[in-house]
């Protein structure tokens, strides 16, 4: 999360029952490295206390917009000089505040004196969500540029069931993520990315697969959104949750996956194929469960499975190559053996920017853990070895050289 690092966020907790849930993410994002102001509402404090932020934070928890005489009386106008103003959760009343300019709090101050981008995750009954004043407030807000995160649904304090509820962590995480980034290298450019591992089905019971976790795909989906891209994940074969921000397409096939890459690349700048793609699946599927069959009292020898090559997505792009000329392509190589030569023969074959290429035997590098250690592979015989690093970190190197390659790119047209 290194978008994070370093970043002045303002958290803004208001009267509601969620506000327990923003003290994870007040922990999450300190841990990420973010200077983080928290600043809560007199209705606040009744449901969660000063001193649970200020541990959390390691930083004073503001309430007060006036402060006794000897302190700065402009609190309000320093802690506005933020990089985000997150208010979360956001009840109705605050949200009607906000819509209208009142400025008699702190926290209504700072949003009317800051030029940050604000963040708001609206978190009450659903009744009063979805009242016309409340969407009409919401609106309002998005006019003004406010980013609106829309709350999730599921059993809310009263007891009933529907939308209203404050999102997990990792949703408030990637919404703030996303927000700071929308800016970045990246902005404006549409990626694909690629992850998992592929199903190729044997009965209705069974399969071929591999190991991959998904981890590096998913990395790469999240820093190229935190980079300000337009991201499309296609997925594999993975346990792993949709991260905020990002548009999924599910493909649990080699051939379901090849016919989501080539629809999703006709409009992308880039795509990085990072999924485990089967190079072989069976010529036929069983319509029902293959027993293990037994005569006499003795089990079958073997079963004979006959297979067949997949569609090889990389060389299938080079062959249409006019419908995806200004595609920058780079492939994913999880060798066993001779890495560096298979890789390197594949960037040239493949017509492929480079090729991130690892050792899948080596210690803490490749499928089911959060670690990497890769070559970056030139089609010109260039190679890049980067350290074991954590996969986000592999990602963001790998974005690296991709914008590098683009800006290189557009000046040269």
């Amino acid at each position: 999360m290194g978008i994070l690092r370093g970043k002045r966020i303002v958290v803004g907790v208001t009267g509601g029952i969620a506000a327990y849930k923003v003290a994870d993410l007040v922990s999450k994002l300190t841990q990420a490295g973010a200077l983080v102001d928290v600043v809560l509402t007199e209705r606040a404090r009744a449901f969660i206390t000063p001193l649970t932020f200020s541990a959390l934070s390691q930083r004073p928890v503001w309430s007060d917009l006036w402060e006794p005489t000897g302190e700065t009386a402009a609190r309000h106008i320093e802690l506005a000089h933020a990089d985000l103003l997150y208010i979360a959760p956001a009840t109705a009343d605050i949200l009607a505040r906000l819509a209208h300019g009142f400025a008699d709090d702190l926290l209504c101050a700072i949003a009317l004196a800051t030029t940050a981008p604000l963040l708001i995750a609206p978190a009450m009954e659903t009744h009063m969500y979805q009242h016309p004043a409340t969407q009409e407030n919401l609106a309002t807000l998005a006019r003004r540029g406010a980013v609106i995160l829309p709350p999730a649904s599921g059993r809310l304090a009263s007891g009933e069931l529907g939308m209203g509820r404050l999102p997990e962590t990792s949703i408030l995480l990637g919404a703030a993520r996303q927000v700071l980034g929308r800016s970045g290298d990246l902005a404006g450019r549409s990626v694909v990315v690629t992850a998992g591992g592929t199903h190729e089905a044997i009965d209705p019971v069974r399969f071929i697969g591999n190991r991959s976790s998904g981890r590096q795909g998913f990395a790469l989906a999240e820093t190229a959104r935190d980079r300000g891209a337009r991201v499309t994940l296609i997925a594999g074969a993975t346990e792993l949750a949709t991260p905020f921000g990002i548009d999924r397409v599910d493909a649990l096939s080699a051939a379901a996956m090849a016919e989501a890459v080539f629809t999703a690349c006709l409009h992308a700048d880039v795509l990085v194929m990072s999924a485990a793609v089967a190079d072989f699946t069976p010529l036929s599927v069983a319509d029902q469960k293959i027993k293990k069959r037994e005569t006499r009292g003795e089990r079958d020898a073997a079963l004979t499975l006959h297979l067949g090559k997949t569609v090889d997505i990389l060389s299938t792009l080079q062959e249409r190559a006019s419908a995806y000329s200004r595609l920058v392509k780079v492939g994913f190589a999880a060798e066993t053996r001779e890495v560096i030569s298979y890789a390197q023969e594949k960037a040239l074959r493949k017509g492929l920017a480079f090729v991130v290429a690892n050792d899948v035997t080596a210690p803490q590098s490749g499928f089911g853990v959060t670690t990497n250690q890769v070559w970056f592979c030139y089609p010109d015989g260039r190679l890049v070895e980067l350290p074991l690093l954590e996969k986000d970190a592999v990602a963001d190197h790998i974005w690296t050289e991709v914008v590098a390659i683009l800006r290189a790119r557009d000046a040269a047209s």
